[in-house]
């Protein structure tokens, strides 16, 4: 597997690339190449460009969930494609794999919008759409692992805005947010996207999916903003009795949180253009 970071909120020194507060990743996997997430605006596509990646030649777009900071990029993604209609002319639609809440309108004040802006009958029109509450093999490898049990006691977020249902408008807990996980030989990649469901629940359902035990890894947001004390010091013990090769924190996880995981586990620098193999 070979990940590139194309946006996260910090870029890494030397390397260029542009950052906003978002997260788009590119993924190749044995012949299969996925995005997982569009970040907030057409940043990713400037990002590819410069890594080299041919985002025209996508065969999977994943997405985490449905907020703006992962999904607003896709309309740069869509113009992208039509203004480059010549080129995929006789070329299949990438399928677009997302839970089916994820095209959901949501707000939290003072913001009126901060979920997708387009819907699903749009989106049919540009890509397969595959939504699924259950996990989704993308490759032998490679599973988006659908919506999330939250079983930890420490791992109970607030509500996130508001979203609709029926003809009411109720608190978001955000049900559609998950991530993936690469499987190897020797352990498991889990790759987030902002781990509202919680980074401990996210791995162990990565671990139930796959049957496997050993996760070697995890990069991604992990939600950890003004975390309570207790909350941090019950991840850190977590993460490191899994005895990690590295652990990635970017996007909506804050320094004070990286702090408090670095004293315990094998923290490593993340921001755009960081490129991960293996």
């Amino acid at each position: 597997m070979k990940l590139t970071v194309l946006v996260d909120n910090a870029t890494l020194t030397d390397s260029y690339y542009l950052a906003e507060p978002g997260l788009s990743l590119h993924i190749e996997d044995a012949g299969l190449r996925l995005l997982f997430d569009a970040g907030y605006s057409d940043v990713f596509l400037t990002n590819a460009r410069r890594a080299g990646i041919d985002l025209l030649a996508l065969d999977w777009v994943a997405l985490s969930h449905g907020h703006l900071d992962h999904t607003w990029g896709l309309d740069a993604l869509i113009r992208h494609r039509v203004e480059s209609e010549h080129l995929l002319r006789g070329k299949e639609r990438p399928r677009l794999l997302a839970h089916p809440r994820a095209f959901d309108s949501r707000s939290a004040a003072p913001l009126p919008e901060i979920g997708s802006l387009l819907v699903r009958d749009k989106l049919s029109r540009q890509f397969e759409l595959v939504l699924s509450r259950e996990p989704v093999r993308l490759s032998e490898s490679l599973i988006w692992l659908g919506e999330i049990p939250r079983n930890n006691d420490f791992e109970h977020p607030a509500p996130l805005g508001l979203r609709p249902d029926a003809d009411r408008d109720i608190p978001d807990t955000i049900p559609d947010d998950t991530a993936l996980v690469h499987v190897a030989a020797d352990g498991l990649t889990v790759i987030t996207g902002c781990a509202h469901a919680g980074v401990c629940n996210t791995v162990e359902h990565a671990r139930r999916v796959t049957g496997m035990d050993r996760v070697r890894n995890i990069i991604g947001g992990f939600h950890l903003l003004d975390a309570p004390a207790a909350r941090l010091t019950a991840t850190a013990d977590y993460l490191a009795a899994l005895h990690l090769d590295a652990l990635y924190p970017c996007h909506c996880t804050d320094l004070a949180a990286k702090i408090a995981l670095a004293a315990r586990c094998p923290v490593r620098e993340v921001g755009s253009g960081l490129v991960l193999t293996g």
